[in-house]
C-alpha cells in the first residue's frame, strides 16, 4: 500500500491556523477529495482544531503532517490521517466547556469527528494525530445499522493503548 505524506510548517501565531487551514484544503483536493465532499469539510475542522491547540497551548512552532492512505481498486477507501507535532512536551489536556464558554472543546470535537485519535511523544515534544476512514460500509461503521455509533475509539497515549472510557485522559498530569 503506498501512502502519500504531505507537510507544512507552521509558525507560533494564531494567524498560522488559516494558513494551515488553505493549504491543507488544496492538498485535499490533490488527493483526490472533493472542496464540496463532507469528508474534506470534516478534515479541515480536524486540522484547524489541532493547528489552534499547538499554536494557542504551545506558543512553539509546529507541522502539520497530511498522510493519504491507499485506495482500494475502485479508488475508495483507505484512511487520511493528519499529524500535528509541536516541540512542547506536555501531553493534550482535554476540558470540558461550559454553556457560553468560547474555548474547551477542541478535543472534544477531534474524538466526536475522528475514527481514531490520540498523542504520542514525537522527539523533544509531542505529535497529536487523528484518521478518519475516507469508506464506511453502506450499513454504517463497523458494519452497523445506519445511524447507529461505531464502538469506542482506540487511544494512544504516550505509547499506550487503551479503549475509552476507561482509560481516557487518566495518564495526564
Amino acid at each position: 500500500m503506498q501512502v502519500l505524506q504531505v507537510q507544512l510548517e507552521v509558525g507560533p501565531d494564531p494567524a498560522e491556523v488559516g494558513r494551515a487551514r488553505r493549504w491543507a484544503r488544496s492538498r485535499l483536493v490533490g488527493s483526490g477529495i472533493g472542496d464540496d465532499e463532507p469528508l474534506a469539510e470534516t478534515l479541515i475542522l480536524l486540522i484547524s482544531e489541532l493547528v489552534t491547540n499547538a499554536v494557542v497551548h504551545t506558543g512553539c512552532p509546529a507541522v502539520l503532517r497530511m498522510l493519504f492512505g491507499g485506495a482500494g481498486a475502485s479508488g475508495a477507501g483507505g484512511t487520511v490521517r493528519v499529524e500535528v507535532a509541536d516541540a512542547s512536551d506536555c501531553p493534550p489536556r482535554p476540558r470540558h466547556a461550559e454553556g457560553d464558554d468560547t474555548n474547551g472543546r477542541g478535543l472534544e470535537l477531534v474524538d466526536g469527528l475522528a475514527d481514531r485519535w490520540g498523542w504520542q511523544p514525537e522527539g523533544a515534544g509531542k505529535q497529536i494525530w487523528c484518521e478518519v476512514d475516507r469508506s464506511v460500509p453502506a450499513g454504517g461503521p463497523m458494519g452497523a445499522p445506519a445511524g447507529v455509533q461505531e464502538a469506542p475509539k482506540v487511544v494512544v497515549q504516550g505509547g499506550e493503548v487503551c479503549e475509552p472510557p476507561s482509560c481516557l485522559f487518566t495518564n495526564l498530569a
